[in-house]
C-alpha cells in the first residue's frame, strides 16, 4: 500500500532519558592518568586548562611545555574492563512473551498493567506486529480498547485486519472493519483492499465480490487499486467470466485499465486455460495504448508454456527482443521451462548459455528447471556443470526432489564417483540429506559390488539417525536395505544389520526378506539367541518365516550343544507352518538322546510322525527302549499306538527281548499286553523269554495271567517251564490258579490229540 510503505516493521517505543547513576561516576577516575583534587570553587582551576604550542599542557614546576623526560613516569592505574551493559528488552518485546507463555486472564491483564502506566500509538502497533499468534493480536486489540486504555486509530486497525486476514479470521476482520465508524475512525480504501484480497486467498471469492460492492454504499471511494484486487481475488478462483464482466464494469465508471491491470488480467485468463480471451485483451492493451512490459511478455509466454505452443512462445520471445526490452531471468526461465516441457532439453540448454553470456544470472527456479530435464535426457554432462555451478555460487533449490533426479541420472550411467559428489554437494548447500538419497547410492554400490562404500555411507545413516528423521519425504525402500542386509549377515556384521533394520522397524518397515537375513547371519555366526528373539518379533508382527532360516538357526543350537532350545526352536517351526525335513529331526532327536532328555526326543518323535514322517526308525526304537527302561511305559504304548497308527509298527519282538534280558519285566508285561490286545505279530519265542524272565523273578502270578491270555487268544505253547511255573504257583499258595493252569494246558492238550486223530481218521477213508 503506497499509504502505508514509511512505515517499518518495527516502530521505535517512545522512551524517557534517565539519570545515571551517581555512584558509577568515581569509576570514570581509573580511566585517568593520576588522580588530581578536586578544585576549589572560584580558582584558577575553574577554567580550561591552556594549552602551548607542543599540545601539552603548561609543567607546574617551571612553566615548560615539554614534558621532563627524566622525569618517571606518573604510576597509571590499569583500567579495569567494564562489561558492556546488555540492551534492556523493550516494553512490547515483553508483553508478547508475557502473552505466549501465559493464558489470557485477568491476572495476566493486570501484569501488562503494571508493566505499562501508559499505552501510545507505537508501543500498542508494535505489539500487534510481535504477537506469537493472530490469537494474541486479537484479544490485545480488543483488550486494550474496552478497558479504555487506548484508542485505535486507523493504523492499528489496519495493522489488525492484516494479522486477521492472514490467518484466514476473516469474519473478526470484517466486524473490525465495519465497526470502524462507531469508534470514530474513518474507512479508506486500503483497508477494504485488504480484506478482498484476503478473502481471495482464502477462496471465498463471493464475500470478496460482496465487499467490494459494499464499498460504494459506504460511500467509499473504488479506484483501480480495488479494482485490481478484486480481479486478483475473482481469476485466482477461475472465475473468468465474472472477471471480464466487472472489467468492463470498471471501463463503464470511466477507470482506464493501467498495464498492471492487463498483467492481472492475462495472467487470470491463463490461469483458467483461456488462451483466446488472453490473447484478445493483450491485443486490446496494445489498442488502448498501454505497452506490453517484460512482465506481460512472461505472462504471455508462460502461458503459451501452458498449451505446449512453442512456436508461439519463441515469437514473442523474439518480439520482447526486437523492441529493446531486456528479458530478465524470468523470461529466460520461462523459455526453458517451456522448452523442458515439450522434451526439447538442448534448446533449453542453449538459452540458459544465452543467459549467462548476457550477464543474467540464473536463479534456483531456473536450476529446478532445467536439470530434471537433462536428467531426463541422460545429459549427466550438462546436469554435472549445473550443479557445480550450483555448489559454486552457493544456490540451493527449493524442490529438493532435483538432487533425486541428478542421483539416478549419475547411477543409471554407472558414474558413481559422480553420484556420491552430488551428495557431497546437498552437504555443502545445506541442504538436509533423507534416507531415500542415501539408499540410492546404496543400493547401486551394491549392484556394481563396491560393498566398502555402501557400508561407509551406511554407517553415517546409522550414526546421524537420518531414518529416524520425521520431516523425512524419501524413505530407504527395499531395494536398498536388504542388498546391504544380506551383505552384512554374510560377512559377519549382523549386529551392525540389526541396528539398521531396527531404525527401519520404528518406521513402520516389517520385511520379511530382512527379518529373515539377520535370522541366518545371527544363526551363522553363532548368536543363536538373537536370532530367536528376532523369530519372536516376526511372530508378534505377523511377518511370515522361511524354512531355512529356522534350518540355520535349529542347526546353530545344536553346534552350541543346546538340544533344548533346538527343539523351542523346532516346534516354533512346526508351529508355522513348516514341516522339518527327515534329517532336521534326526538331528534334534540325536542331540536329545545323546544328552540324555529322552522324554523330550519322544515328543519330537510325536511330532515327526504326526507330520508324515515315517524315516529314522532304528532311531525311535532306541527311543522307545530308553523310555521303557527309564519307567516311562505309558508314553511309549502311546507312541507305539501313533507309530501303528501311522503304519510304522516297531519291532517288538527286539523290544520284548531286550525288556527281558535287562529284567524289566514289568514293562515288558505291559508290552505284551498291549501286543495281545492290538493283535500284534509276536515271535513265540518272545513270549517264552518274557516267561523265563518272569518266573526267574519269582513272579508267578504275572507269568500266569500273561500265559492264560496266550491261550485264551488260541495260541499253543510249548513252554518247557509250564511244569515249573505250577509247582511254584502251589508252592507260594496259589493252588487255585495253578489248577486253572493245569486244567488249561490239559484241555489244549486234549484238542491236540484229537485233531491228530480226525486227521488219521480222514486219511484212512481217503
Amino acid at each position: 500500500m503506497p499509504s502505508m510503505a514509511f512505515i517499518s516493521l518495527s516502530k521505535l517505543s517512545q522512551w524517557r532519558p534517565r539519570l545515571s547513576n551517581p555512584q558509577s561516576l568515581p569509576l570514570l577516575r581509573l580511566f585517568c592518568s593520576a588522580e588530581t583534587p578536586s578544585p576549589q570553587p572560584g580558582s584558577a582551576s575553574d577554567a580550561p586548562p591552556a594549552e602551548t604550542p607542543t599540545g601539552f599542557p603548561p609543567d607546574p614546576q617551571n612553566g615548560s611545555a615539554a614534558p621532563n623526560a627524566l622525569a618517571p613516569p606518573p604510576q597509571t592505574p590499569k583500567p579495569r574492563q567494564l562489561r558492556r551493559p546488555r540492551n534492556p528488552e523493550k516494553t512490547e518485546d515483553i508483553i508478547c512473551r508475557m502473552m505466549a507463555n501465559r493464558a489470557w486472564t485477568t491476572r495476566l491483564q493486570n501484569s501488562i498493567r503494571d508493566l505499562v502506566p501508559e499505552f501510545d500509538h507505537n508501543l500498542v502497533w508494535n505489539v500487534l506486529h510481535g504477537a506469537k499468534t493472530s490469537d494474541h493480536a486479537l484479544q490485545f486489540f480488543r483488550w486494550v480498547e474496552r478497558s479504555r486504555l487506548f484508542q485505535h486509530d486507523r493504523e492499528t486497525h489496519l495493522k489488525i485486519i492484516e494479522i486477521l486476514g492472514r490467518a484466514s479470521k476473516l469474519n473478526h476482520a470484517r466486524c473490525i472493519l465495519l465497526d470502524m465508524p462507531k469508534k470514530g475512525v474513518q474507512w479508506d480504501e486500503d483497508l477494504f483492499i485488504h480484506l478482498i484480497d484476503s478473502y481471495g486467498k482464502a477462496g471465498i471469492v463471493q464475500e470478496s465480490v460482496k465487499l467490494f460492492n459494499q464499498m460504494k454504499e459506504l460511500g467509499v471511494e473504488r479506484s483501480l487499486k480495488s479494482y485490481e484486487a478484486l480481479f486478483k481475488s475473482i481469476l485466482r478462483r477461475g472465475r473468468y467470466m465474472m472477471g471480464k464482466r466487472y472489467f468492463n464494469h470498471m471501463l463503464a465508471d470511466g477507470i482506464e485499465p493501467t498495464r498492471h491491470t492487463y498483467n492481472i488480467m492475462i495472467w487470470g485468463f491463463f490461469l483458467s486455460l483461456r488462451l483466446e480471451t488472453a490473447k484478445r485483451f493483450f491485443e486490446d492493451m496494445k489498442t488502448r495504448g498501454r505497452s506490453p512490459d517484460v512482465v506481460t511478455y512472461n505472462t504471455m509466454i508462460n502461458g503459451y508454456n501452458r498449451f505446449k505452443m512453442m512456436d508461439e512462445a519463441e515469437q514473442l520471445f523474439v518480439e520482447l527482443k526486437g523492441k529493446n526490452i531486456q528479458p530478465n531471468v524470468i523470461s529466460y526461465t520461462t523459455m526453458i521451462k517451456g522448452y523442458v516441457s515439450v522434451g526439447k532439453v538442448d534448446d533449453g540448454y542453449r538459452l540458459f548459455q544465452e543467459m549467462k553470456s548476457f550477464d543474467i544470472k540464473p536463479n534456483d527456479v531456473t536450476f529446478s528447471t532445467l536439470l530434471p530435464g537433462l536428467c531426463d535426457a541422460e545429459k549427466k554432462d550438462e546436469a554435472q556443470n549445473l550443479l557445480s555451478e550450483m555448489v559454486e555460487r552457493h544456490i540451493a533449490p527449493k524442490d529438493n526432489s532435483v538432487f533425486e533426479k541428478l542421483l539416478y541420472c549419475h547411477c543409471k550411467s554407472g558414474d558413481l564417483d559422480a553420484a556420491a559428489n552430488v551428495l557431497k554437494a546437498m552437504i555443502r548447500l545445506h541442504i538436509p540429506t533423507e534416507a531415500g538419497h542415501y539408499g540410492i547410492l546404496i543400493e547401486n554400490f551394491c549392484k556394481a559390488g563396491v560393498y566398502d562404500r555402501a557400508v561407509h555411507l551406511l554407517d553415517k545413516l546409522i550414526e546421524k539417525e537420518i531414518i529416524m528423521r520425521p520431516q523425512s519425504s524419501m524413505e530407504l525402500e527395499a531395494s536398498a536395505y536388504n542388498p546391504m542386509i544380506e551383505y552384512l549377515c554374510n560377512h559377519g556384521q549382523t549386529d551392525k544389520a540389526e541396528v539398521l533394520f531396527r531404525q527401519l522397524m520404528k518406521k513402520g518397515v516389517q520385511d520379511s526378506v530382512a527379518f529373515n537375513n539377520l535370522i541366518r547371519g545371527h544363526a551363522k555366526e553363532g548368536n543363536s539367541d538373537s536370532a530367536f528373539e528376532i523369530l519372536k518379533i516376526m511372530g508378534r508382527r505377523g511377518v511370515p518365516r522361511e524354512a531355512d532360516s529356522y534350518k540355520l538357526l535349529i542347526k546353530s543350537y545344536l553346534s552350541k550343544g543346546e538340544p533344548a532350545d533346538a527343539k523351542t526352536a523346532l516346534d516354533s517351526m512346526i508351529e508355522n507352518g513348516h514341516v522339518p525335513e527327515s534329517s532336521l529331526f534326526r538331528s534334534v532327536m540325536e542331540s536329545l538322546f545323546e544328552d540324555g532328555r529322552v522324554q523330550t526326543a519322544s515328543r519330537v518323535m510325536k511330532s515327526m510322525v504326526e507330520k508324515g514322517v515315517n524315516e529314522n526308525m532304528d532311531l525311535v526304537a532306541k527311543i522307545l527302549e530308553a523310555l521303557f527302561i527309564r519307567g516311562h511305559v505309558e508314553e511309549a504304548l502311546g507312541r507305539i499306538d501313533l507309530l501303528m497308527q501311522s503304519g510304522c509298527a516297531p519291532e517288538f519282538d527286539s523290544l520284548l527281548s531286550v525288556l527281558a534280558e535287562k529284567g524289566k519285566t514289568i514293562a515288558a508285561v505291559k508290552l505284551l499286553d498291549f501286543c495281545l490286545e492290538q493283535d500284534c505279530m509276536v515271535d513265540f519265542k518272545s513270549y517264552d523269554k518274557v516267561l523265563d524272565a518272569l518266573l526267574e523273578s519269582g513272579k508267578t502270578l504275572n507269568a500266569y495271567s500273561i500265559l492264560c491270555k496266550i491261550m485264551d487268544k488260541g495260541g499253543v505253547t510249548d513252554w518247557r517251564s509250564t511244569d515249573d511255573l505250577i509247582k511254584s504257583l502251589n508252592s507260594e499258595g496259589n493252588t487255585k490258579q495253578a489248577d486253572v493252569l493245569s486244567r488249561k494246558i490239559k484241555g489244549v492238550e486234549d484238542m491236540a490229540g484229537r485233531s491228530k486223530k480226525w486227521k488219521k481218521q480222514v486219511s484212512m477213508a481217503s
